[in-house]
Formats: structure tokens, C-alpha cells, sequence
């Protein structure tokens, strides 16, 4: 067993090493994205200040050696704060997207294989939500349960979960009756192992671009809601509050306390972006030989 599964954890790591060799751009996007997750679990503890200690006497100071990224209109550190926004910002998105991506995915798979009232069902329920204009049907969802973070996550989730569901649906409309899937049949494999390990696999690397641009769309999502109120809820260190509450002193010149925040945001979504290639590439089952 064990000479077996020296191979096979070697050729999955040379697989990767390859991917990030291959495209450069895939490198840097999952540097940023490593420096980003780094930064959410080690950053609280490594940030100069406490992102919620209020001092008068410094506020709305410039950038400085003291205080990198200046100081807010209560005179918190700016720099701290946004480092320690990171990781409320990195678990509202990936939960989101997670959620999206299992429910969808489940969804999708049981339109596109049983079909017939399952599809018609599953396809007017997608139908509905995509009807609203997504951020206005997080924006009803999140006041009606309550501006709370675990809400800010299912709003997303919800709204995310057609996405996921029309490609797998699309996808395994398609390869359901392939000749690779009837001779899993044939061997005896029940229809949900056999949408679960040879059909669902190949709808994996669509579904992965899909990931990237949604996590990036859920990080500005949670800092919409932020910034008009319905979101976390301050003094909780969020970006979207952050630059809520920096721009009303753009025009008196105190530009550094919106500017950061809306960097580091601009920062994270471009990461996840640039990402969706990559992740393509590694889950595509073509790629691995």
C-alpha cells in the first residue's frame, strides 16, 4: 500500500509544481493569495496596535513610521485594523462560496442527470433568484434575518448557488450518457457514484473559475452591505466599514483613512481573479497526464 501511495502523493505535488511553473501569472496570484491567508491567521498577533484601542489625541493622523497606514477619526491604528480585517473578510468569503459551491453543485447534479421535474423544479427555483438583482436580494435577505455575520454568509451563499448549479448541470447533462459513464454502469456502480466520482470530476474545472470570480465578489459583496449599513457591524475591523467610514474625510483631506482599506480590498479581489486559471488547471483531470 505504502509503495503505491509514495507515487501517487509525489505525481499530485509534481502536478501542482507544474501548474505554477507553467503560468506565472497563476504563481503570483497564489503568492498574493498565500501572503493574504498569512496575514488573516498570524496578522492579529503580529499587528503593532489593538485595531479597537481609541486614543483622541492621535486622530486622523497622516501615515507615519509610528502608524503605517495613519490613524482613523478615533485615532486607531489603520494599518492594524485592516490587517485584522483580513480574516473576517477571508471567512465571510470562502464560507460563502463554499456553502455555494457544495449546494449548487448537489443541485446542479441532480438537474442535469435525473432530470424530467427534478430539472423543471430546480430550474425555476434558479430562475427566481436570479430575477433580483443579486446585491439588492443580499441586501432584503440580510435585513429581514438580521445584520449579523452568519447571515451576511448565507445571503451570499444563496445568491452564488445558481452559478454552481447551471455549469454542473450543463456539464453533466452532457457526459451523462458518454461512454466512459455507461461503463460505469455496467460495472455495477449505483447513478450517484457514478455522478459523484466519473461525471462530477470533469465539471470541476469550470466550477473553479467560478470559484475565483466568487470569491472575489463575496469579499465586495460583505463590504457593500458594510458600507450602507447592513453589514458587520462596528467597531468590528472591516474593510467595507473602514472605507465607509474614511470617505467622509476625503474631501478634508484625511485620505489615508479610506485609501488603505479600499487597497487591501482592491488587493484581495484582483487575487482571486487572477486565480481562476489556476485553479482550473489543477482540478482538470486532462492536465494530469
Amino acid at each position: 500500500m505504502s509503495d503505491v501511495a509514495i507515487p501517487r502523493q509525489q505525481s499530485r505535488w509534481a502536478h501542482i509544481a507544474y501548474v505554477l511553473r507553467d503560468n506565472p501569472v497563476t504563481l503570483v496570484a497564489f503568492s498574493m493569495f498565500a501572503f493574504l491567508v498569512l496575514s488573516a491567521i498570524f496578522g492579529p498577533a503580529l499587528v503593532p496596535y489593538d485595531p479597537l484601542a481609541t486614543n483622541a489625541a492621535n486622530a486622523l493622523q497622516p501615515p507615519s513610521w509610528h502608524h503605517w497606514f495613519g490613524t482613523d477619526s478615533l485615532g486607531r491604528d489603520v494599518f492594524s485594523r485592516v490587517i485584522v480585517a483580513t480574516r473576517l473578510d477571508l471567512t465571510i468569503s470562502v464560507a460563502a462560496v463554499a456553502l455555494s459551491f457544495v449546494i449548487g453543485g448537489v443541485l446542479g447534479a441532480i438537474a442535469g442527470y435525473w432530470g424530467g421535474w427534478w430539472d423543471a423544479i430546480l430550474n425555476r427555483l434558479f430562475d427566481t433568484i436570479m430575477a433580483f438583482p443579486l446585491f439588492v436580494l443580499a441586501m432584503g435577505i440580510v435585513a429581514a434575518l438580521g445584520n449579523t455575520v452568519e447571515n451576511i454568509i448565507y445571503a451570499t451563499a444563496i445568491i452564488n448557488i445558481p452559478f454552481y448549479a447551471r455549469v454542473v448541470r450543463a456539464e453533466v447533462n452532457i457526459r451523462r450518457e458518454a461512454g466512459f459513464v455507461q461503463s460505469a454502469r455496467l460495472a455495477g456502480n449505483s447513478h450517484i457514484r457514478v455522478v459523484a466520482f466519473h461525471i462530477f470530476p470533469n465539471a470541476l474545472p469550470p466550477m473553479m473559475v467560478q470559484v475565483s470570480l466568487n470569491l472575489g465578489w463575496a469579499i465586495l459583496n460583505a463590504a457593500g452591505l458594510s458600507f450602507i449599513g447592513l453589514g458587520v457591524r462596528p467597531p468590528t475591523p472591516e474593510w467595507g466599514i473602514m472605507v465607509a467610514e474614511g470617505a467622509n474625510f476625503i474631501v478634508s483631506g484625511q485620505w489615508w483613512v479610506a485609501l488603505f482599506p479600499g487597497l487591501w480590498l482592491m488587493l484581495a479581489v484582483f487575487t482571486f481573479n487572477l486565480m481562476g486559471d489556476g485553479l482550473r488547471d489543477l482540478v482538470d483531470p486532462r492536465r494530469r497526464t
